[in-house]
C-alpha cells in the first residue's frame, strides 16, 4: 500500500495564506507596480502612516521608531532596503501603509505602498528564487520565493527575516547563535529541512558541535522523498538511523506543517523525534505544530535553547 495515499484524508491542505502588498518603482520614466506578500501569521496589523522620531545612526532605509500602543518600533522603508528607485510624487508619505509584522519575537514595521488583499496559495505553486550571479542587489538573497498570480504577474515572497541580521538587532548574536559549552554529545543523523541556506548552515554548526552527522532537505517533499530513500536502505532500521527532524514551516513545494503531519501519520517514520524551528512566533502556530505531532517548537534561533531541547527530547 503507499502510505502516503493511505494518511491522504488526514493531511491538511498544503497552503499559505499572504497579505499582499504593492511597492511603486520607476523604470526608465515608466512606473511599475511591484507585486509582493508577507505570511499572514507573521503580520499583527495594517496602519497608516504614524508619526515617527529618528534614530541615529540607523541605515538609510530606516524611516525612525514609532510609539506603538507603548511600544516603540522600528519603521522599515521597504523600498529603500529593496534598493528601488520610487517616485515620490506618485505617492505622498502619509498615504503609505505601515505593515506590523512580528518574527523571531519582534516587532517590526514595514512602510509599502498600499496593502491589497489576503491570498491563499498552494505550497506546490510556490518556487524557490533562483537568480543568475550578475542579478540586480534587489533580487538577490532578499526574495526566497514567488509564486504566479491572475494576468500572468508574479508575486515575490521577501526575506524580511534578513532585515533582523542586517539591522544586528542581536548584540548578543554569535552568543546566542552559536554553542559555547557542550556538556554531553549524541550520534547518529539529523534530517533537517529548511529552504534557507543561512538557517540549514546555522543548523548544522551546532548540532555538529553535538556530535550529529547532518542529511539535509530543502523542503519537505524533498525531505519525504529522503526518508524514503533510506528506509528502502535501512529497512526496519530507519528510526535507529535517523535520530531527530528539524523543519522549518515556510517552505516551496511543501510547508513544515504539511510535511510534519504526513511523517506522523506514517508508522515508519512516526516514531523520529520532530522539532520546528521557525521565525513565526505566534501562539495559533505553536500550538498547531505540537497538536501535529512536534515535540518542540522553537523560535529561531537561540543556540542554548536548542540544544537544551534535544538533550530533553533525546535523553
Amino acid at each position: 500500500m503507499d502510505n502516503n495515499k493511505a494518511y491522504a484524508t488526514k493531511i491538511s491542505s498544503n497552503e499559505i495564506e499572504l497579505v499582499d502588498f504593492r511597492i511603486n518603482e520607476t523604470l526608465n520614466g515608466i512606473l511599475y507596480e511591484g507585486i509582493y506578500g508577507i505570511n499572514v501569521a507573521k503580520v499583527q496589523e495594517i496602519i497608516q502612516m504614524p508619526e515617527t522620531f529618528d534614530l541615529p545612526a540607523s541605515p538609510d532605509y530606516i524611516v525612525g521608531v514609532f510609539d506603538l500602543r507603548g511600544i516603540i518600533i522600528p519603521l522599515v522603508d521597504l523600498a529603500a532596503w529593496l534598493n528601488i528607485k520610487e517616485r515620490e510624487a506618485e505617492l505622498p508619505i502619509h498615504k503609505k501603509r505601515v505593515i506590523i509584522a512580528e518574527f523571531n519575537n519582534l516587532k517590526i514595521g514595514f512602510m509599502v505602498h498600499e496593502a491589497k488583499l489576503i491570498r491563499r496559495i498552494s505550497w506546490d505553486k510556490v518556487q524557490s528564487a533562483h537568480f543568475s550571479s550578475n542579478s540586480h542587489n534587489l533580487e538577490r538573497g532578499k526574495i526566497t520565493a514567488t509564486t504566479q498570480i491572475e494576468d500572468g504577474n508574479t508575486l515575490l515572497i521577501l526575506d524580511l527575516e534578513g532585515i533582523i541580521d542586517d539591522l544586528d538587532f542581536y548584540s548578543d548574536k554569535s552568543e546566542k547563535r552559536e554553542l559555547q559549552n557542550v556538556e554531553k554529545t549524541f550520534c547518529g543523523n539529523v534530517l533537517i529541512v529548511d529552504d534557507s541556506t543561512i538557517a540549514r548552515s546555522l543548523l548544522k554548526k551546532n548540532l555538529k558541535k553535538m556530535g550529529f552527522t547532518i542529511i539535509e532537505a530543502h523542503d519537505g517533499q524533498m525531505a519525504l522523498e529522503t526518508l524514503h530513500e533510506i528506509y528502502k536502505e535501512q529497512k526496519d532500521g530507519i528510526t535507529s538511523y535517523i535520530k531527530l527532524i528539524i523543519s522549518d514551516i515556510e517552505m516551496p513545494r511543501m510547508d513544515g506543517f504539511h510535511f510534519a503531519e504526513v511523517v506522523k501519520n506514517d508508522e515508519r517514520f512516526q516514531s523520529i523525534p520532530f522539532i520546528f524551528t521557525s521565525s513565526i512566533c505566534d501562539k495559533f502556530s505553536e500550538q498547531k505544530g505540537k497538536d501535529i505531532g512536534a515535540d518542540a517548537y522553537l523560535v529561531k534561533f537561540d543556540a542554548q535553547t536548542f540544544y537544551d531541547e534535544i538533550v530533553k527530547i533525546l535523553e
